[in-house]
């Protein structure tokens, strides 16, 4: 039974700490808002789905507390609260595209109707967490069929995997580590290698966590250990997940994705990016316009509490990098797996 990183019932969301892990699971509960960005900023919750459910869940439990006495109001609340959940991390294209898609539905109804309003937000994002399960399993099996196309008939695989993109990053069975699921269940996986993902370490803590739960055979690797890997054993396949995919194919996902990606090319490894549709940003042409995050020095200076690097020195902390298209093989979708070219196409079926 894979993880559940969600949970929300009558009105109440609780989160799984994902700061905690692996030595605690622990659920928090988010009671608003400020609430949702706070555990979106911390990274208490992570993941671009994720991050898009939290948020305006989030929001649905607050304003059925509130009383709104015109639209006007209640549109300028809903839209200045969920471009405040969009700064928490500008970098994931999701929770935008999510408010975007709230903000039209709150502008589109008629006056005095906030019990209205809070029913369609609760029915849009519950068939948000809905859709995201059902994308997940078929990007996962998708990706099954596009790895497999790399070995014989009977042929197991050997695949490499970089930071965290399972359940604990989505509503559930996740989008790159969905694809290892789907090899696993069909009996084609012989193994996943996970990277620590440092500084903030989500493969070593949370990835590792998600594999040993649910008994895939998995080895976890050092960030530096990479090259290494791919000239000492066969690599089938890298399938990463994305926060965000420019139009022509140029992907931002977690730091180290872009090395990844040059090592790959230059071992002859095939390298997927797995990513629901919502990831693809038609609206920004190339990576170069992507904005990074950037992260405190703390994450890098410090493991918990304990300070490791020397007092004093100054650090860069990028939370994303930017992998150019050409070192992609495919994008791995809910609509079929596509090559960077392939993808410009696909414009014209956005919201179709």
């Amino acid at each position: 039974m894979t993880l559940k990183s969600i949970k929300y019932e009558s009105g109440k969301l609780e989160i799984l700490n994902q700061l905690l892990l692996p030595a605690h699971s622990q659920y928090i509960e988010v009671k608003g808002v400020e609430d949702g960005w706070r555990a979106i900023h911390k990274m208490q919750v992570r993941g671009a789905p994720a991050i898009a459910i939290v948020g305006c869940l989030s929001l649905a439990v607050e304003i059925q507390s509130e009383v709104f006495t015109n639209k006007k109001t209640l549109r300028q609340e809903v839209e200045g609260k969920l471009n405040y959940l969009v700064s928490a991390r500008p970098t994931a294209v999701n929770m935008k595209l999510a408010a975007d898609e709230l903000i039209s539905l709150v502008n589109s109804l008629d006056k005095d109707e906030k019990v209205r309003l809070v029913g369609v937000f609760l029915k849009s994002i519950e068939a948000m967490l809905e859709k995201d399960i059902a994308d997940n399993r078929a990007i996962g099996d998708a990706g099954a069929k596009a790895v497999l196309s790399h070995c014989s008939v009977d042929g197991l695989v050997r695949v490499l995997t970089h930071c965290n993109t399972g359940s604990l990053a989505t509503a559930g069975y996740g989008t790159a580590l969905g694809v290892v699921r789907s090899l696993h269940s069909a009996n084609r996986l012989e193994h996943v290698y996970c990277t620590e993902t440092r500084p903030y370490n989500q493969g070593a803590r949370l990835t590792a966590y998600e594999l040993v739960h649910e008994k895939i055979p998995a080895t976890l690797i050092c960030d530096s250990m990479v090259s290494a890997l791919m000239r000492a054993r066969n690599i089938t396949a890298v399938i990463v997940g994305a926060d965000r995919v420019a139009a022509n194919g140029d992907t931002a996902n977690k730091i180290g994705t872009y090395q990844i990606a040059v090592v790959a090319k230059y071992h002859g490894v095939p390298f997927y990016v797995a990513a629901p549709f919502t990831s693809i940003d038609f609206a920004i042409p190339s990576g170069e316009h992507i904005v990074i995050e950037e992260r405190p020095e703390k994450e890098m200076t410090h493991v918990g509490d304990m300070r490791i690097a020397t007092p004093g020195i100054s650090c860069w902390n990028p939370a994303f990098d930017i992998t150019p298209s050409r070192l992609i093989t495919a994008i791995i979708t809910e609509r079929g797996v596509f090559t960077p070219e392939e993808l410009k196409q696909q414009k014209n079926c956005v919201g179709s």
